[in-house]
């Protein structure tokens, strides 16, 4: 366990949280502000955002909702200008916005792959380019990219999903070598298993979704807060720590 002189303070610190509107992206936000970060909602469900960022304030923290499209690279733009303007820097960006419609690869629900890949993968890409040049600029930062346990091992009617996660370790891997020693911006894979949130929800093929929810129905899944309490591990390690991946599973999640 770190030493308590050894936890980085992260008040004043700005960070963008993608997929804030719900989950674990909500999660997140809740506990950076708690922690004293000044914080940058995005999502597409402005009411959502709204409520959130109200909650935030009316328990003492500071926060701002933007409402984005992280499959829209202008929107991802806008997002990391709008965190500048309110707030003068962007020290974390937790790219959490994801997508999990679920279907076997026999049923060939394309418009379905294209959107996991816009939004799972190339999200985070907008994301990662959006704010790499002022955290450059400033001398450091931090990104997590929100993983799953599914970029590790594909499993049946999520063979896609997998992929896009598979992605996005490998990109998180890869910015370790190019931009931690080089710029002090450290990375962060955060690959948790089944989590209670909405993404079970957006799964439109009938048997992936009562396969999944058949699965679950007498077992526990992770809470959001598990995952944001992993976050901030992350960012509140040591400056001279950088916490690469966080693998956590269900107790009751065997694979």
């Amino acid at each position: 366990m770190m030493a308590p002189s050894e936890v980085q303070s992260l008040g004043g610190r700005v960070a963008i949280v993608t997929g804030a509107s719900s989950g674990i992206g909500a999660a997140v936000a809740r506990a950076l502000a708690d922690a004293g970060v000044e914080v940058v909602a995005a999502a597409r469900r402005r009411d959502r955002l709204e409520d959130l960022v109200s909650e935030i304030r009316r328990g003492g923290g500071t926060a701002v909702a933007c409402p984005t499209d992280v499959s829209r690279r202008s929107d991802v733009e806008a997002l990391a200008g709008a965190a500048r303007a309110e707030f003068g820097r962007i020290d974390i960006l937790v790219n959490n916005a994801g997508v999990m419609p679920l279907s076997p690869l026999s049923q060939v629900r394309v418009d379905e792959w294209e959107r996991m890949v816009d939004v799972n993968l190339k999200g985070i890409l907008y994301g990662i380019g959006a704010v790499l040049p002022t955290m450059i600029e400033q001398g450091g930062g931090h990104i997590v990219n929100v993983g799953s346990v599914a970029g590790r091992r594909p499993f049946p009617g999520g063979t896609v999903y997998s992929a896009t996660k598979f992605a996005v370790r490998a990109l998180t891997a890869g910015m370790q070598l190019e931009l931690s020693a080089a710029h002090n911006i450290r990375v962060t894979d955060v690959q948790p298993g089944v989590v209670d949130t909405e993404l079970a929800g957006q799964i439109e093929s009938p048997e992936a979704r009562e396969a999944f929810l058949a699965r679950w129905r007498e077992k526990r899944p992770l809470h959001a807060s598990d995952v944001a309490r992993a976050v901030l591990f992350a960012v509140s390690a040591p400056a001279h720590m950088n916490v690469n991946e966080i693998l956590m599973r269900p107790t009751d999640q065997p694979t």
